[in-house]
């Protein structure tokens, strides 16, 4: 782990600040969001620092980019703090990236915990050293994890306070698509119905792969490519390449284009493997479809016949979701189907 600085863990007592760094989505659902935060308190041991921006109004915190910036700063510079955990997600993070003081957070390596829109912060962070976190948010994740299999918790504990040397990902025994109407009255984080896991697709590959993990939503790094905030060449080397799509459920087509510019900028060369977690409603044919996409663009037009790829994955816009670490070592074993870490992602 030279090239990357690893957090310290999670232990019960320590305090978490929570905030918001792109929609003010606790403004508009404040009980949800006090869901999340009580249900991080009592399965975990947690204590909550609120900054100023976990619940300003999401149209004060859209025009005033640096003000979360100022709080991300802040939480890292605060001792007292010992992991970040976004509120949700959004569309527009990408505009406080160039107010984070990078010597401070670089200076106070913390868990940062979020996804969707949060790619944006883990993503470049990882990108400067540290080693991030994609996985739940306090309103989407977090505030339905009494609602979601046990495995979740179990899974967080691992991952964030009980690291193991090395960690195989598990399937969870079941999945919720989406989430019943926040609108609902005495809405208590109730998911979609449960479904069986569906399975995970070994679409192409064969023997061990290890790389770096790196990757976040698929469509947020659209906002990031041909910015300064974008990896340079040399980073994509030896990276196992992780994707998930939004609750907007690109269209194929759109994943096609998208991913096509990887294989076009000659990242597809350069990495060792590609994860795709579970496609968010998605029917059963779409997901196929998008299976035969992914092979067409990476296998049919970039010749990656070697290149390891698995679909359907645990993680993403359903839940529970697993916590993916960007810059710790992993390891595809497709011949074994077996997916894990091969180094604590947590200190």
């Amino acid at each position: 782990m030279s090239d990357f600085i690893r957090p310290g863990r999670l232990r019960p007592g320590d305090t978490v600040a929570v905030l918001s760094p792109s929609w003010g989505g606790p403004s508009r659902y404040p009980h949800v969001f006090d869901l999340g935060l009580r249900n991080l308190q009592s399965e975990f041991g947690l204590k909550i620092k609120e900054l100023p921006t976990a619940r300003r109004d999401a149209d004060d915190l859209y025009r005033n980019p640096q003000t979360r910036a100022e709080d991300i700063n802040a939480a890292f510079a605060d001792e007292e703090v010992r992991a970040i955990v976004a509120s949700i997600g959004g569309d527009d993070s990408v505009r406080i990236l160039p107010y984070l003081d990078l010597d401070t957070i670089l200076g106070n390596p913390k868990i940062l915990l979020g996804y969707s829109d949060t790619t944006t912060l883990t993503s470049y962070l990882n990108q400067k050293g540290l080693v991030t976190f994609n996985g739940p948010a306090v309103m989407a994740g977090f505030a339905q994890m009494r609602h979601l299999p046990p495995e979740f918790a179990m899974h967080v504990r691992r991952v964030l306070m009980e690291p193991e040397e090395t960690m195989e990902y598990r399937a969870y025994p079941a999945w919720a698509n989406d989430y019943i109407d926040w609108n609902t009255p005495d809405y208590d984080g109730e998911t979609a119905p449960l479904r069986p896991h569906d399975g995970w697709r070994w679409l192409q590959g064969g023997g061990v792969h290890t790389g770096r993990l790196f990757g976040g939503c698929i469509e947020v790094f659209e906002f990031l490519k041909a910015t300064a905030f974008w990896p340079d060449p040399g980073f994509w080397d030896g990276k196992i390449l992780f994707f998930e799509t939004s609750e907007d459920k690109p269209s194929i087509q759109a994943v096609i284009w998208w991913l096509r510019n990887y294989g076009s900028a000659g990242i597809l060369d350069r990495i060792v493997g590609v994860l795709f977690g579970r496609a968010r409603d998605y029917s059963d044919e779409e997901k196929r479809e998008l299976d035969s996409a992914i092979l067409r663009v990476v296998a049919g037009e970039f010749g990656r016949t070697d290149l390891s790829i698995v679909t359907n994955l645990d993680f993403g816009h359903t839940d529970p979701q697993w916590i993916l670490p960007l810059g710790v070592m992993a390891e595809i074993d497709f011949d074994g189907q077996r997916l894990r870490l091969l180094e604590p992602a947590a200190v």
